[in-house]
């Protein structure tokens, strides 16, 4: 089973800013910081 984790971490980050609203700026920067070092290791291992 193979799923990938961008569209399921930014379903989880859209719940969290939806209970917490406050928080959006945090939510919003880790997700980029997740992104980006996922797409970084992804690009760099093929």
């Amino acid at each position: 089973m193979n799923i990938a984790i961008e569209p399921l971490l930014a379903l989880v980050i859209g719940i969290l800013i939806l209970l917490v609203p406050r928080f959006l700026n945090y939510f919003v920067a880790v997700y980029l910081i997740v992104v980006g070092i996922l797409g970084l290791t992804h690009h760099t291992l093929t």
